[in-house]
């Protein structure tokens, strides 16, 4: 007889992923665009689980730091962790998305970040 599987056997704590770290090592707006380097896929085979997810979704499109996070179900704050070194490990690249002009196109931005996200 084979035993049900239990769900709570698949959580992690969020600061085992990160390796207690709770900071990322550099800013990463919610809605910046990240974009998978040329090796990235190849390279976070050997950087752990969630970077390998995060760079084979990265790979064939431009996402948000949102999307990923939605994606890989992972808190914000940890794939923030994540995909900020990546960026400094050179398997992201970091475009920001977001308008260099003033608060209201910076809030219409997140308006429609918001509804992307909605929809998934």
């Amino acid at each position: 007889m084979t035993q049900p599987h239990d769900p709570r056997g698949n959580l992690v704590r969020p600061y085992a992923v990160t390796r207690g770290r709770t900071e990322p090592i550099r800013d990463i707006p919610i809605e910046a665009v990240l974009i998978a380097s040329a090796a990235a896929v190849q390279e976070a085979r050997f950087a752990g689980h969630d970077k390998y997810r995060i760079a084979v979704l990265c790979e064939p499109k431009a996402l948000s730091l949102a999307e990923l996070a939605a994606h890989t179900r992972l808190p914000l704050g940890v794939a923030r962790v994540l995909v900020a070194d990546m960026v400094a490990d050179g398997l992201l690249q970091l475009h920001s998305a977001a308008p260099k002009t003033g608060f209201t196109e910076r809030m219409d931005l997140l308006g429609r970040v918001l509804g992307g996200l909605r929809k998934l």
